[in-house]
């Protein structure tokens, strides 16, 4: 009997953890190194709760792996804070689902992962929320940055960019080169922006 709650447990732990990386994180952003790296953990955390508990080490042994892995191996290759949000995710859950095997609580922990995946789908999802992103620019036409061409200097900032441009701030502007330093203001609902493009973008002819 023991041995068929712990694979009902095993499987249970491991299906929460697939549905939201293969459905809740892969299709935003397909990356096979933090999909390997989230699944291994789950499953390996998992298995030395299971087994730890049998000799009462305790479940804060898998916040303290998750520690220890962040100081020693991700501090020389920084995650960012969505997949370090994702990482810790995936490390609790095995923590929780352990109950499932030692405790029995089997109501309380279908509950909670249920409510996880949720809460991770309507986040990632952006249901209901509205996201703006911002990226500074080098801009050339530096006829068009004075405040009665506000409207001028929009339009073009949209036109070249392809974005829909909200609002913009001017920053430094060079006349030596003709050149300005302008925060642009945007929708992002991809994040392609956000995640995959330099910080500065140059706006000239020589493009």
């Amino acid at each position: 009997m023991e041995s068929l709650e712990f694979i009902i447990a095993v499987a249970f732990n491991f299906l929460s953890a697939l549905i939201i990386v293969r459905f809740i994180y892969y299709p935003v952003k397909q990356s096979r190194q933090y999909v390997f790296t989230f699944l291994a953990f789950n499953t390996m955390i998992f298995f030395v709760l299971g087994f730890s508990s049998q000799i009462e080490l305790g479940v804060g042994i898998g916040f303290g792996l998750f520690a220890i892995f962040s100081i020693l191996r991700y501090r020389t290759n920084p995650i960012p804070i969505r997949e370090m949000t994702y990482l810790f995710v995936i490390t609790a859950l095995p923590v929780m689902n352990s109950i499932f095997f030692t405790q029995g609580i089997q109501i309380e922990i279908v509950l909670a992962n249920i409510f996880v995946i949720i809460v991770l789908a309507v986040l990632e999802k952006q249901w209901g929320f509205h996201y703006q992103a911002n990226k500074n620019i080098v801009y050339e036409n530096i006829e068009l940055v004075q405040p009665d061409r506000y409207n001028d200097l929009l339009s073009d900032l949209k036109q070249r960019t392809g974005l829909n441009i909200s609002r913009f701030e001017i920053g430094k502007i060079n006349f030596l080169n003709d050149t300005a330093q302008i925060k642009i203001y945007f929708e992002d609902p991809t994040g392609y922006f956000v995640d995959e493009m330099q910080n500065v973008l140059a706006l000239d002819d020589d493009e």
